[in-house]
């Protein structure tokens, strides 16, 4: 089977994030959290068509009794279409190539709406199913069955923009992407101030301090010097991390695309290669935040002087 996106909604309140279901999951606020590699595949979120495919899904449609009190919003919409033209785009699509074959929502899967007869129909009702799955068949209640359709348009549109997916949009509401005199929808990049150094483990670390005040370190430098085994895998903009003992968090702050700059994201070797965290690429190199590389490896910190310690049990 071709590579295929498949787009749902998890049935949820905005706030919902759970490892294992889909890849990457959006937020009512439009926050993007990337929860596994897009090189693996996981078991269960489009029944007979894991293979060789990764899912979105905007945490949303989890109202009692009427799943529409949780609507999909227009910046989780608007998160959802971006995050798919950039794997989109990271695999060579063009605008030409998003088709219902490489792009379909879950109504439209269940229904084998992209004409591979892979199951029984268990879509919306309207398409001759038994209506268990109908993510996507509308954006809006009471709206047309054109849902599939509407969102594989804003995917094209974020292909077709000059500076590609990254750049076509802005981050959450507050983000630095709605600073004045920023062009409409165009991220402002996260300005960094000074260059610095820190104690890491008694040996001296060199940082840059962020606008907001974050330290960033180089990602390689932190991992040899906690002696944590890694690879870079340039293709995919990804360290992969040997560690046994992270247990991945999958924060809510986790750095977004309103930061204006690329993102690598650093994930696990083993299992379902879950996200540890996401960071930059500054003059191609990969950057994160210090604290948060701190917490994710269970790596004791003091402040004021801020400084990184050892790893516990690590």
């Amino acid at each position: 089977m071709p590579a295929t996106i498949y787009l749902h909604w998890a049935a949820t309140p905005y706030s919902w994030v759970r490892s294992g279901l889909y890849h990457t999951i959006i937020g009512g606020d439009g926050t993007v959290h990337r929860l596994h590699a897009y090189s693996i595949d996981l078991p269960a979120h489009t029944w007979r068509r894991n293979s060789n495919s990764i899912a979105l899904s905007c945490a949303c449609m989890g109202g009692r009794p009427d799943p529409w009190t949780i609507p999909p919003t227009e910046v989780q919409l608007d998160a959802l279409c971006r995050e798919a033209a950039s794997v989109a785009s990271s695999w060579g699509w063009r605008e030409g190539d998003i088709t219902i074959q490489r792009v379909m929502t879950h109504a439209e899967a269940a229904s084998n709406r992209d004409g591979r007869r892979m199951h029984d129909n268990y879509g919306p009702v309207i398409w001759g199913g038994t209506g268990e799955r109908w993510d996507f068949l509308q954006l809006s209640k009471g709206g047309p069955p054109t849902g599939g359709e509407e969102l594989r348009g804003r995917i094209r549109r974020f292909l077709a923009a000059p500076d590609g997916p990254a750049g076509s949009g802005a981050g959450k509401p507050g983000s630095a992407s709605s600073a004045a005199g920023a062009a409409p929808g165009a991220p402002v990049r996260l300005e960094f101030r000074r260059a610095t150094t820190m104690s890491a483990r008694g040996e001296t670390l060199a940082v840059e301090l962020d606008a907001n005040g974050s330290s960033w370190a180089l990602a390689a430098d932190l991992l040899a010097l906690y002696e944590i085994p890694y690879e870079w895998d340039a293709s995919r903009r990804r360290v992969l991390v040997g560690s046994l003992d992270v247990v991945p968090t999958f924060r809510d702050d986790q750095v977004q695309p309103g930061v204006g700059w690329p993102l690598f994201e650093m994930t696990l070797q083993n299992g379902n290669a879950p996200v540890v965290l996401r960071g930059i690429l500054r003059d191609n190199r990969a950057w994160c935040r210090v604290l948060e590389f701190a917490e994710e490896f269970g790596i004791s910190a003091t402040f004021e002087p801020f400084t990184l310690l050892e790893r516990r049990g690590g």
